[in-house]
């Protein structure tokens, strides 16, 4: 295998040029990483080799050592939409439960999963699987990302304290 031709070793949240030069979408706990090999949109591999763990925001870039950028894009992926009367309400219990969440004005997402869908309907609310781009909440401050508790499925070896 050879190594790929493009580095980045840079992130940053929002785009400084009109134009990427290259495209990589990715879903979001793909988004989540510090060193990897990624397959841009137009097939090209790109090793991503950042300083730290970072969470890679939909819109954000990834920059070349010439200042290019490569733009990330969210994955559409499987999640749960969440309505309810009282949505504010049930916005808090699944921030209890530190799950990621998207918040609209009219509707919460979140990564499907079984106990927070069963718990969500105990609490009156209605819950529709949809494939969709999932950009939740930034963490605390604004930044970061919250950790739902695992119910079954892998952290994939990200450290994290709560």
């Amino acid at each position: 295998m050879t190594a790929p031709a493009l580095t980045a070793r840079d992130y940053h949240a929002h785009a400084h040029r009109a134009d990427p030069v290259g495209r990589v979408c990715l879903d979001y706990d793909d988004r989540f990483l510090r060193r990897k090999v990624l397959t841009l949109d137009d097939g090209r591999a790109l090793l991503v080799d950042l300083p730290k763990t970072t969470s890679l925001d939909h819109g954000g870039v990834l920059l070349l050592p010439d200042g290019d950028e490569i733009e990330v894009i969210a994955a559409p992926e499987p999640l749960l939409e969440i309505t309810a009367p009282d949505l504010v309400r049930i916005a808090w219990h699944i921030g209890n439960r530190h799950t990621p969440c998207q918040i609209e004005t009219t509707r919460l997402l979140i990564q499907r999963d079984h106990v927070i869908a069963d718990m969500l309907s105990r609490l009156g609310a209605a819950t529709r699987e949809v494939t969709e781009p999932f950009t939740p909440e930034g963490g605390a401050y604004g930044h970061g990302r919250t950790h739902s508790h695992d119910h079954g499925h892998s952290h994939h070896g990200h450290d994290h304290a709560h």
